[in-house]
């Protein structure tokens, strides 16, 4: 059970009495499910639906604590503060190290706080203090399992304004509500969901050979989509599915720089890959 401070994460703070409604209403996760002891996957969005900031969410005394990109902290806070208007509400940038914690019995680590981007509770935050009596890793080694349970990030794995939260499976795990009423961008990211019109979908990819993130992922001579970030031979990509299933029905080869790969879901998301088109071609 190893921990690893995360020096590329930074925390704010929203407090006040006002804070939950002032959250709720903007940001993608329902707060009403949140409950002690977690950090849940959240993100403010765009008006047109795309993805601004994605962070960790969780329940603080007075208020929440929010776990981001620390390059995007800044401005994090300057989007909340220009939504603030007259809300009682403060937000403050928090002086205090970020630790993940895996393995058998990470939960019950003093501080520790469940990260439910990952399944079977055994990841978690720690603010504050680093664990104590249990060896330390390198934010390398969390990097890895991180990717390896296809869990991507703004600003290290896509840059922000560009994707959508059905893309980097934040409809998957809870990052985004379909029931709890308006937020920004809820509009564009309802009638995906209602529509079934995603056509990105993150899944890993594992090569022969070491893989290069930024490469295309090639079906044959089309490129289908491109590999986010990688760690060795595992990596992930975000790709058109529809293509991928064309792909697929063609046995057409997949590679990434000239390495062939292979595309999984991840195990705990529930999409699927649409039926291929009868006869066809994989296309650019």
């Amino acid at each position: 059970m190893p921990y690893a401070l995360l020096p590329d994460r930074a925390v704010l703070t929203v407090t006040g009495e006002t804070a939950e409604p002032f959250l709720q209403t903007l940001i993608t996760a329902d707060l009403d499910k949140l409950g002690d002891g977690e950090m849940r996957p959240a993100a403010l969005l765009t008006p047109q639906g795309k993805i601004l900031f994605d962070f960790l969410i969780g329940r603080i005394g007075g208020g929440f604590r929010i776990d981001c990109a620390a390059s995007t902290a800044g401005d994090l806070k300057k989007r909340l503060t220009l939504y603030r208007l007259r809300a009682k509400v403060a937000i403050e940038a928090e002086e205090t190290a970020v630790h993940a914690a895996w393995g058998d019995g990470a939960a019950t680590l003093a501080g520790a706080l469940v990260d439910r981007r990952f399944p079977g509770g055994d990841v978690v935050r720690i603010y504050g203090a680093a664990p104590e009596g249990i060896a330390e890793a390198g934010a390398g080694d969390f990097a890895r399992l991180r990717l390896r349970a296809g869990i991507a990030e703004a600003e290290t794995d896509f840059p922000g304004s560009d994707v959508f939260p059905h893309d980097v499976l934040l409809d998957q795990n809870g990052g985004v509500s379909f029931k709890k009423g308006c937020f920004v961008g809820q509009e564009v990211v309802s009638r995906m969901q209602h529509r079934g019109t995603a056509r990105r979908r993150l899944m890993l990819v594992s090569g022969e050979r070491h893989l290069t993130p930024g490469s295309d992922v090639m079906a044959g001579e089309r490129a289908i989509g491109t590999l986010l970030s990688a760690t060795g031979t595992d990596g992930i990509a975000l790709l058109r599915i529809d293509k991928l299933a064309d792909a697929i029905a063609a046995d057409a080869t997949l590679s990434a720089d000239g390495v062939p790969v292979e595309a999984t879901i991840p195990a705990w998301a529930s999409f699927t890959l649409p039926a291929a088109e009868a006869g066809a071609e994989p296309e650019a």
